[in-house]
């Protein structure tokens, strides 16, 4: 293996270092964060990973040590890390500046159905409710003025707290109301 090859082989090796601690520990490597401009770390270890690699391939294939084929392989080098440079700026551009959903709050918990799981005792007891928020199965503790039987269906109408609701029971079409109820 040439002198050449092995120096463009550290040069890729360096880049995929830079690259594996830019994305693993960026806080930590902050001091080589240089913004959002076109030069930033993974753009830089991008254009460091591809150079050497292309560049590495390009020497062992010429099969020389001579300037002029030093040059060529890093020609080709620059002609692979040129792009792989851009593709790495617009990638870490779009996941910088990716659209993501608000936080839930207690708020969204209202309005929203449920099954209860733990029966839920009438008055000031707990009982056990499982939710969707977001798309995510919740689990809550849940109050409700009249008793209520795990596997109900239940309506929550007010969240006191992060991880409590009030319930009212809801019927299913199927179902007629419960003795007592009206």
């Amino acid at each position: 293996m040439a002198t050449a090859t092995v120096v463009f082989l550290v040069i890729g090796a360096v880049g995929v270092v830079v690259l594996a601690l830019a994305l693993l520990g960026g806080e930590l490597m902050s001091f080589l964060h240089f913004g959002d401009g076109p030069v930033s770390l993974e753009v830089v270890a991008g254009f460091l990973g591809a150079f050497g690699f292309a560049g590495a391939i390009a020497a062992e294939l010429l099969g020389g040590d001579s300037a002029g084929l030093i040059a060529a392989a890093s020609a080709v080098g620059l002609v692979a890390a040129v792009p792989t440079a851009w593709l790495a700026l617009r990638l870490s551009r779009a996941a910088r500046t990716m659209p993501t959903d608000a936080t839930p709050t207690r708020q969204d918990l209202v309005g929203t159905l449920g099954v209860i799981v733990t029966s839920v005792p009438a008055g000031t007891g707990y009982g056990e409710v499982r939710i969707r928020l977001g798309g995510q199965p919740v689990k809550l503790y849940a109050r409700a003025q009249h008793a209520i039987p795990a596997g109900a269906q239940v309506f929550v109408v007010e969240a006191p707290s992060d991880t409590s609701v009030v319930v009212e029971e809801t019927l299913r079409v199927d179902e007629t109301p419960h003795p007592g109820k009206v």
